[in-house]
């Protein structure tokens, strides 16, 4: 049972996406095993087996993981340093050094070893010493069971092969339980009552298997499944902070790819698989980006909302109306309608090319807002996008949640400059557009964290600039011109794992810019601060690639499709995006030239550099991002209602817990049975559990042995017991008292043994 954990981990490749380095899992699962049958035997007690096991684990494990370290050769003295330098280097990177995340590895490895150790030490103490083989069959079936939940790898071989090893010990457990009833009591012969069990049990787990094996193979739905929609995306959120601390997200795990949440932290990795997530009916022959979500500030590590709050939007209104991302206003935009079916993802977000619209279903939209006005105000927006709030104007689109896993979507998209110039989205329409940018738009989405920039980052701005000078004429030039640079021009690579790559302190910006190594949220983080520098709003943006098309309009997309891009603020014709990742990975198309238009009144443009009221690096602010998602939610105050309704909460459960203690200690008959089972559980939550073996009487004699002045009581409860379940005696209301009266003194005695525990509890066992 503890090796087919072992290689089910072993097989999930979790470090690094190298299954060579878990190789040792096995054996560390060996060891463990073996440590717990050596004490057992020995007769150690809980305490002492583990804690020994533990100093043996400590010993041999960090050998182990150091000749992994140290492939070439070494000592154990070498070894060991290697172990011990890894897990301290591992620490300073992620405290003392401030890195996003850290690219050791012995510190993960050492973790597998001793959950494998520590599972297989346990199970085997638990059968041959307390005669517990369910708790070892739980224990390491929920290991086993747990990784196959984050892994996408194929292994029912190992849940077959533990099961059945689970069984046949469960089964000869019993076995021997009854062998040694039998031998006790001297009933019959004991060779035959235990070649009887086993057989019988052979002959049970035989069929079972089989029938599962069949059922699994030939069942026609699965009413189960859809308890487990969305759980990888969950566990994409959850394994994209632990990818800090341990270089996970190999190939065959579920700990990968983005999950468009508040947050879009840089990690170092970028894994996906092919599993389809959106299949989606476009009624054109545009190619779209499936936008999620939009992020403005950036800390220099990791991108994430400022201000966020969610109101909730009726079915077919207008999801962005009053805000400042409202697209009725825009230029060169027509309706496109697309029905978008989600295979399991969680959140449910909505899918939508350049500007949303409006959904057949209700929704919750979350949007950002400026942290103050242009007076120096507090901003707030109205919890309810689609009214006339004035203050709606200083938010911006964040993110869409649907109320259901299929709707359909309405989008204002670019209208095709190649086939109508006239009123189509052209590079000359952007090039003079009015770059006198809204106060709010400046302060979001020019916002750099101090320490976000570094000279590597000054340096391949200038180096763009010098290569396209015509970029420091328009931000659409500009935006062209780092585009190109960053995808063909610049000599940067496409690399979904760079955590390799050694970078100190720096920031992934800072990082790409030097080494020029990275994935699409390298690529488009960079693009957006060089944006920024310039005084061009820019943000990020998350979603999907367009996937292939069928002949009836059918996308497919999976989480391959992830993907990360820019989009460039441009007054009077809203977000555009520009694609800036190399490697054939980004599908940016540029703009069709369109006819030569007339340039608008000079308005003064943010210099390089500058650092007016509005742009200033300041602190995030303290409000949370996620908001609230119910309906009317506007912050993340939320008033005193929540405190209301948690103290009425506190109130009826305190009342329920007097209502069943009250009950608990009525006065009202007792039976025997309850009275029974009542002394044994409290007995076993303190170590003195009876044997699978032992009949009433048999317990009863052996606890008063510690408890001399309770064997009366004891005596008592186990003869009603006896009389009532076998003997099909009816007491009467004397012996009754009796027994509630000997079963409240036993309460009091059993709690009496937590002062000598200690002392008793080795004579117990």
């Amino acid at each position: 049972m503890a090796l087919t954990m072992a290689w089910s981990i072993d097989d999930a490749s979790w470090v690094l996406g190298r299954r060579g380095l878990t190789d040792f899992l096995p054996w560390a699962a060996s060891l463990g095993v073996a440590w717990g049958l050596l004490s057992a035997k020995i007769g150690w007690s809980r305490w002492l087996a583990h804690l020994l096991g533990a100093v043996a684990a400590a010993l041999i494990l960090p050998l182990i993981v150091g000749s992994i370290l140290v492939p070439g050769g070494g000592n154990s003295v070498v070894w060991f340093q290697a172990t011990a330098g890894s897990v301290v280097d591992a620490y300073l990177d992620l405290t003392y050094r401030g890195l996003v995340y850290t690219t050791q590895i012995g510190h993960f490895l050492l973790v597998l070893g001793i959950l494998c150790w520590a599972t297989g030490q346990f199970a085997a103490y638990a059968v041959f010493h307390h005669r517990r083989p369910a708790s070892a069959v739980v224990l390491v079936g929920a290991g086993l069971v747990a990784n196959m939940a984050l892994t996408i790898r194929d292994q029912l071989p190992y849940l077959i092969v533990c099961s059945l090893a689970g069984l046949f010990l469960l089964i000869r457990s019993h076995a021997y339980d009854e062998r040694a009833l039998w031998a006790r009591h001297r009933i019959g012969d004991t060779r035959a009552l235990g070649g009887r069990y086993l057989r019988a049990g052979t002959l049970f787990v035989a069929g079972s298997v089989t029938a599962a094996l069949l059922l699994t193979a030939g069942a026609s739905s699965a009413p189960l499944a859809g308890l487990w929609n969305g759980a990888d995306q969950r566990l994409i959120a959850a394994g994209r902070e632990l990818q800090r601390v341990f270089r996970a997200g190999g190939p065959g795990t579920r700990v990968q790819s983005v999950d468009f949440g508040a947050s879009a932290p840089i990690t170092g990795s970028w894994t996906t698989d092919s599993t389809p997530v959106l299949r989606i009916k476009v009624p054109d022959d545009g190619r779209y980006y499936w936008r999620a979500v939009t992020y403005d500030h950036f800390d220099g590590r990791s991108w994430s909302w400022t201000a966020a709050q969610a109101a909730t939007v009726a079915a077919r209104a207008v999801v962005l109306a009053g805000t400042a991302d409202d697209p009725r206003a825009l230029k060169a935009r027509r309706e496109v309608t697309f029905e978008v079916t989600e295979l399991g993802l969680d959140p449910q977000a909505v899918f939508a090319p350049d500007a949303p619209l409006a959904v057949n279903v209700g929704t919750s939209v979350t949007t950002i807002a400026a942290p103050a006005a242009a007076d120096g105000s507090a901003t707030q927006a109205s919890a309810n996008p689609s009214s006339n709030d004035a203050t709606l104007a200083t938010t911006y689109f964040a993110g869409i949640a649907a109320a259901a896993s299929s709707y359909q979507v309405t989008a204002l998209v670019p209208i095709d400059g190649v086939a109508d110039p006239a009123h189509g989205l052209t590079a000359n329409k952007l090039r003079v557009a009015d770059a006198a940018y809204p106060p709010t738009v400046r302060q979001l989405y020019l916002q750099l964290d101090a320490g976000t920039v570094g000279p590597a980052t000054r340096g391949l701005l200038a180096e763009i600039l010098a290569k396209h000078p015509e970029a420091r004429r328009n931000p659409y030039d500009l935006a062209r011109a780092i585009t190109t640079y960053l995808v063909s021009e610049g000599g940067f690579n496409y690399q979904t794992d760079v955590t390799g790559v050694s970078c100190g302190s720096a920031g992934p910006v800072e990082c790409f810019a030097g080494h020029r190594v990275g994935y699409c949220e390298y690529y488009a983080s960079t693009m957006a601060v060089l944006l920024r520098l310039e005084g061009v709003p820019a943000r990020l943006a998350e979603g999907f690639l367009p996937g292939p098309r069928d002949a009836t309009g059918q996308e497919v997309i999976r989480k391959s499709n992830s993907h990360a891009w820019v989009e460039v603020y441009f007054p009077g014709y809203g977000w555009v995006q520009f694609d800036p990742t190399g490697g054939g990975v980004g599908q940016d198309r540029p703009l069709p030239a369109g006819p030569v238009v007339a340039p608008a009144p000079a308005t003064p443009r943010p210099s390089p550099g500058d650092q007016g009221p509005d742009q200033r690096p300041r602190p995030r602010p303290d409000a949370s991002p996620g908001g609230s998602a119910g309906v009317g939610a506007t912050s993340s105050s939320g008033g005193a209602g929540p405190l209301i309704a948690t103290t009425l909460l506190l109130g009826l459960m305190v009342g329920f817990l007097a209502w069943r203690t009250g009950r608990r200690g009525s006065p009202g008959p007792v039976e025997p049975e309850s009275a029974y089972r009542g002394v044994v559980r409290l007995a076993r939550r303190l170590g003195f559990a009876p044997s699978p073996s032992q009949t009433a009487y048999e317990y009863a004699r052996a606890l008063g042995e510690i408890l001399p002045n309770a064997r009366l009581d004891l005596q008592t409860v186990a003869r009603a017991k006896v009389e009532v379940a076998y003997g099909r005696q009816h007491l009467g209301a004397d012996r009754l008292h009796a027994l509630r009266a000997a079963q409240r003194r036993l309460r009091v005695a059993l709690l009496g043994l937590l002062v000598r525990r200690r002392a008793l509890f080795r004579r117990w066992h």
